[in-house]
């Protein structure tokens, strides 16, 4: 029987309708800021972004049996992929980029028919928690600096939106304390609003915006590059991004083994990493298909469910709704991206924080060995090369005839874990042999 972390997973029954409700606006603004970052970076459309995040995680959902409570938002690993099809943002190019990107979702069905194959124990022997634990702490680590980045742009607003976070999770009652990230948002962003703190620009986008408008337009769509017909293109863009999958699924069994750790449910065993790495790919091809950016599970709603405590499904089907209908909303849109970088700093450095968190946890609770030599060299090359390659050079870059391919700091450091942990002698996890630490949760009541 599971042992589940202490906790709410039915919020209807347990908070009520109106809590609930407000528990899925504050997924939703806690995936908005670096969802609608991808498509200001690529030039996406950020109406279709929201989108194809709500969709593509009620897809996951449905794919999942409404167990796993994630949320799927923008992926920045295919950043690099976008720039290299279209390094201007032209919107010519992007359709064939994302034609790249629905080949790469693809690609995680590849795997979970893997996982179906051959059963989560010979798939997850190279997915031990040596290798999941130090990527975890790698990804809250390396998202770190985009929160830094936000806070330099004013760090008093940062400050607020962090000191609210804190006081209402520590002394917080009821209510108040579930909604910690909700609370530092509307605080700071209110503030910001009061103070003049709001770009002028942003407050007349807010002012001409529309209140209903279509979010997908046939032109983004990866129908325009067929109609364009450029075959060159369309197979370079596929080699140049489909490898960044091989990455972006490692850092998936990351994020479900993360999800698991923080809710004490063991999900790679019931719904199966199959069904969730289906969820992530086809969310990810369907989002390419209409110009939507690469969907990932996200680590922001993670941190969520870690300070809230709230770990029903429900919730996270909620905010999806909620993104879906405000996706039709221009007016709603301009209001978020309103949002000062300050404020999304603050709320993301804590988000962020709780993701490496998390990795610590998994590693401390599988107790894993570290007076052997082989994971100490495991765990150090995994977060050296994460953190030093994201912040020296951003990425490794190698072509393949024509085609460049860059890799992530967290790619190489995936891969290397991945090839280290199989190669080096001394292996001691072998999955479900003994359900103590499966997911980094003691399962065993």
């Amino acid at each position: 029987m599971n042992q589940k972390n202490e906790g709410i997973f039915d919020a209807r029954a347990q908070l009520g309708w109106p809590k609930t409700i407000v528990l899925g606006f504050q997924h939703m603004f806690a995936m908005f800021g670096a969802t609608v970052l991808v498509p200001a970076l690529t030039g996406l459309s950020v109406s279709a972004t929201l989108l194809f995040a709500g969709a593509g995680t009620l897809l996951f959902h449905f794919l999942t049996k409404r167990k796993v409570p994630a949320f799927l938002g923008s992926s920045f690993a295919f950043l690099a992929g976008y720039w290299a099809i279209a390094p201007n943002r032209e919107p010519e190019l992007l359709p064939y980029a994302c034609i790249g990107v629905l080949a790469a979702g693809l690609m995680y069905v590849v795997l979970s028919l893997l996982f179906k194959a051959f059963g989560p124990k010979k798939v997850m022997r190279y997915f031990p928690p040596i290798v999941t634990g130090p990527i975890i702490i790698a990804i809250g680590l390396t998202l770190s600096s985009s929160a830094i980045n936000n806070c330099v742009t004013s760090w008093w607003l940062a400050l607020i939106a962090i000191a609210v976070v804190i006081a209402c999770n520590i002394w917080g009652k009821g209510m108040i304390k579930i909604i910690p990230i909700l609370m530092g948002v509307v605080v700071s962003y209110a503030i910001a609003a009061i103070t003049g703190q709001l770009d002028p620009a942003a407050v007349q986008k807010i002012h001409d915006a529309a209140w209903i408008g279509l979010p997908i337009a046939k032109e983004n769509t990866i129908f325009a590059a067929f109609e364009d017909g450029n075959v060159s293109l369309m197979i370079t863009s596929i080699i140049t991004i489909l490898p960044i999958s091989l990455a972006t699924m490692v850092e998936h069994i990351g994020d479900v083994c993360a999800i698991s750790s923080t809710t004490g449910v063991n999900y790679i065993k019931d719904p199966g990493l199959h069904r969730t790495l289906l969820g992530d790919g086809l969310a990810t091809s369907l989002a390419a298909v209409f110009g939507a950016p690469a969907n990932t599970t996200y680590g922001e709603n993670t941190g969520v469910l870690a300070l809230s405590k709230v770990y029903d499904p429900f919730v996270i089907r909620l905010a999806a709704i909620i993104a879906i209908l405000f996706s039709f909303s221009p007016k709603f849109a301009a209001l978020i991206s309103a949002m000062p970088a300050g404020t999304i700093g603050g709320v993301s450095l804590v988000l962020y924080g709780m993701i490496s968190a998390v990795g610590v946890r998994n590693v401390v609770e599988n107790r894993v060995d570290f007076t052997k030599s082989r994971n100490v060299i495991i765990a150090a090359l995994i977060l050296v090369l994460a953190i030093g390659i994201n912040y020296s050079i951003g990425s490794i870059s190698f072509s393949i005839g024509s085609v460049t391919i860059s890799l992530s700091g967290l790619a190489v450091a995936a891969i290397v874990g991945i090839v280290l942990n199989a190669i080096l002698p001394g292996k001691d996890y072998e999955f479900g042999k003994d359900e103590q630490g499966d997911t980094s949760v003691n399962f065993k009541v």
